[in-house]
């Protein structure tokens, strides 16, 4: 599947953002409790404009991040209405912007609009991409039974099982064990 720069790295960031919920992240623990933590992530993703680093600025975050998480679950149909939900409340009007290095991307809201909504838009304009594409099988939850990671599979063959390394190396080594004991027990 080809997107775009700016739509790949827009569907990394909701993983990685989703994937800091206590249900997703390796600790067990909510990765983003703290300012710090949202600060951390964001400059993974070299986000521009505004950032206020302030108690409601994270606590906007992690509604979007909820908002995210609940859209893996959804169909094609349901999804594209929620996208549309999510550009209208963010007061999204898409733009061409070329900054920082960057070549021409999309943008929808001023650099000066609140991180959360920012955040909401730029993801949302990503799974526009998604949507239209009828690719909504690409966004999916790991398949091991005690995780609750998203993953956006974004390989050729789309075959990917598992959120991350982590995850596949503990369910083959299951696996493994599992056949061991039946080699055993023959």
């Amino acid at each position: 599947m080809h997107f775009a720069p700016d739509t790949i790295e827009s569907l990394e960031f909701a993983v990685i953002l989703g994937n800091t919920h206590e249900l997703a992240s390796r600790s067990g623990h909510d990765q983003l409790a703290t300012r710090d933590e949202l600060h951390a992530i964001i400059m993974q993703f070299r986000f521009s404009g505004r950032i206020d680093r302030n108690d409601k600025e994270l606590s906007e975050v992690r509604q979007v991040r909820e908002r995210i998480r609940g859209v893996w679950k959804l169909t094609r149909d349901d999804a594209a209405l929620e996208v549309n939900a999510m550009l209208a409340e963010a007061n999204a009007l898409p733009f061409l912007d070329r900054h920082d290095g960057i070549d021409w991307h999309l943008h929808a809201n001023s650099p000066d609009a609140p991180l959360a909504e920012r955040i909401q838009t730029e993801i949302g304009l990503a799974l526009v991409d998604v949507v239209r594409s009828d690719a909504m099988w690409r966004l999916r939850r790991c398949e091991a039974p005690d995780c609750e990671g998203l993953m956006a599979d974004l390989s050729r063959n789309g075959s990917r099982r598992f959120c991350g390394i982590r995850c596949g190396n503990r369910m083959n080594q299951i696996a493994y064990r599992e056949r061991q004991a039946t080699e055993e027990q023959n």
